[in-house]
């Protein structure tokens, strides 16, 4: 409540209540605030103080035992913020989605069951006020780092001062913190954000998230630099052996301060976990058809292997289980990245052309037994998406100063991908293409498509592994009837790793994943601030004031209604950009595990949570 509305009402009120009121803390805008178990984007948290457990993991899970990943790719780092590497980062580490935050946590925990909501972890309450102007974090008085260091307020201001730093830090971390204005202890336990203009009301969500690094740990020189050292964090595991580029493992840490919070309780229920690195997805499912000594669960990325590889005696006598979960989380952005840094990619009417050139029939059926769905929108499978609905009034109050960059189509939600006669050189399509080419000054000479320059349209498609590889094949055959020249490069992961972040690529295959509450990260994905810093995830290279408008318009909404529209309208726009070719998704998630990995009967909002899995030694 606002402080002038307050004083009108001060003598109406009974002492007591009277002098609770002034007992509460006061905002710099002048509401008051109040301590937190759990902070919310949009209205409050699902889950009470009093909660025991996140309804997605059994309380009463059986620890012990060993779990094995696998994941494709490679790392030689195991500094949770550096992007340095020439490779990665270990997976497991930070921030991991999949595996969760093995060695180093956030202030707070985020709930898999909610769109975007924070409950207390080394932070026992967060608290805001109703404009979002500061956030305070009281930290618990029993957090500790792996060495039994308390976690202190110290701590945390080290991190920050840290993660401030330019260069090869993470570009979110300095994103977020360039909105805040100082940051202070107060009291024994509390440090206090306080933000600038510049802030919006995702910043304290944001900043729950940050990680905690001891004091001490790094310095302003070492901060950014790749270290194989087993480092000091506060998680369940502590980093055991590291074989670089092809294996760490984990041991849990049995002196873990939070193993009994509401937060963790069911959680972490592995003795040692091994991620294990391949360089190929057919070595990966060989490991796990195994087994007991190589991999425990696959996820599956192909359809293909999902309908017919599953012939092998331990997937037909029940050792192996395949299992389907639903999820309400979008659908992953899988797609062709144009680089709009470089010619002819900055031209829209250029990229149109070509995204009407790959055969999504073609290459669904033939190469994926008709398993996937097409995507159209940048949030499919959500209420997220405009796709089917046409612009409301607060979409098109968003979009009126931007409206040149929004198709008619778009705007009316009945713009998708074409769907094409699956031939893989839909004469109807092509023709189109070839028309848009022309209109913008191409022209067809001895069989290439030649630009207004002269020059041969051609260029390269950086891919990563095979499956990447044999649909950008498809793409390139179908480009070729036209004219157009597509060379398709498979590199290894160095390679990749270091050619995405220095942004050095014609097209790239990649991949977003979904999420229910899109906000500030989507300004590394595809906001200005992003287009030319390395690192960050702008394969794209856009750079669109209305792009970054109706960012703003998602983390300033004040309403779930409010923000729905925003993010609507957003899609709006980049679907009129043309910035990728969207390839396909499948609406569930497919997963096969050895029988003695088990998980909870509930699967939460955003898909099945792997930390909240354990091993059965009943069910081997």
């Amino acid at each position: 409540m606002p402080l002038r509305s307050l004083v009108r009402i001060l003598p109406r009120l009974a002492a007591p209540v009277l002098v609770s009121l002034l007992a509460l803390p006061l905002g710099p805008g002048g509401a008051w605030a109040q301590a937190s178990h759990g902070i919310a984007m949009q209205g409050e948290p699902k889950l009470g103080s009093g909660f025991d457990h996140f309804p997605y993991a059994n309380p009463d899970a059986p620890k012990g035992g060993r779990m094995v990943y696998g994941v494709f790719g490679d790392f030689d780092n195991l500094n949770p913020v550096s992007v340095r590497g020439a490779l990665t980062t270990a997976r497991g580490i930070f921030a991991d989605s999949e595996f969760g935050n093995l060695v180093f946590e956030p202030l707070m925990q985020r709930s898999a069951d909610e769109p975007f909501t924070f409950y207390g972890l080394i932070a026992k309450t967060v608290e805001t006020d109703p404009d979002r102007t500061f956030v305070e974090f009281q930290l618990d008085p029993s957090a500790r780092f792996s060495d039994g260091r308390p976690i202190r307020p110290e701590d945390v201001l080290a991190t920050v001062d840290l993660l401030r730093t330019q260069g090869s830090v993470r570009p979110q971390y300095s994103n977020w913190l360039s909105k805040v204005a100082s940051v202070e202890k107060r009291g024994e336990h509390g440090v206090r954000f306080t933000f600038n203009e510049k802030a919006d009301r995702e910043l304290p969500l944001l900043l729950a998230g940050l990680p905690v690094l001891p004091e001490g740990e790094f310095d302003a020189k070492t901060i950014a630099d790749t270290t194989l050292k087993p480092l000091v964090g506060s998680g369940p595991y502590l980093i055991d052996r590291v074989e670089p580029g092809q294996r760490i493992t984990y041991r849990r840490n049995p002196n873990y301060w939070a193993k009994d919070l509401p937060t963790k309780r069911g959680m972490d229920n592995y003795d040692e976990i091994t991620v294990e690195y391949y360089r190929d997805h057919n070595a990966q499912f060989e490991a796990f058809k195994k087994g007991l000594s190589y991999l425990y669960i696959y996820q599956q990325p192909n359809p293909r292997h999902w309908l017919t590889a599953y012939d092998f005696p331990a997937a037909k006598d029940g050792r192996i289980v395949k299992e389907v979960f639903k999820t309400g989380r979008p659908a992953n952005l899988n797609a062709f990245f144009f680089n709009t840094r470089r010619a002819p990619f900055e031209d829209a009417k250029v990229r149109e052309a070509l995204a009407l050139l790959f055969d999504f029939e073609w290459v669904n059926e033939n190469l994926f037994y008709g398993s996937y769905t097409r995507l159209s929108s940048f949030f499919d499978n959500s209420d997220l998406s405009s796709v089917g609905r046409p612009a409301d009034e607060t979409e098109r109050r968003l979009l009126a100063p931007y409206l040149a960059d929004v198709t008619p189509g778009a705007l009316e939600g009945t713009e998708k991908p074409p769907v094409s006669d699956g031939s893989g050189s839909d004469r109807a399509l092509m023709r189109k293409a070839i028309d848009l080419l022309q209109a913008d000054g191409y022209r067809i000479e001895d069989g290439r498509m030649v630009g207004p320059n002269g020059r041969p349209l051609r260029f390269e498609i950086l891919v990563q592994y095979s499956d990447q590889q044999k649909i950008a094949l498809a793409y390139a055959r179908t480009l070729a009837r036209v004219g157009i020249q597509a060379d398709v490069r498979q590199v290894d992961d160095a390679q990749y790793q270091k050619r995405k972040q220095s942004f050095d690529y014609d097209i790239i295959v990649s991949a977003f994943s979904g999420t229910l509450s899109p906000g500030a990260e989507q300004v590394n994905r595809w906001g200005s601030a992003a287009r030319d810093r390395p690192g960050s995830f702008n394969y794209a290279g856009v750079a669109n004031p209305a792009v970054d408008a109706m960012i703003r318009a998602m983390v300033t909404a004040h309403s779930r209604e409010d923000f729905v529209s925003a993010v609507r309208a957003y899609d709006r726009l980049l679907i009129s950009g043309h910035y990728v070719v969207p390839l396909y998704y499948i609406g569930d998630q497919w997963l096969a595990r050895w029988r003695f990995i088990q998980h909870p009967s509930v699967t939460p909002l955003t898909g099945f949570y792997l930390p909240s899995f354990w091993r059965d030694p009943k069910s081997e």
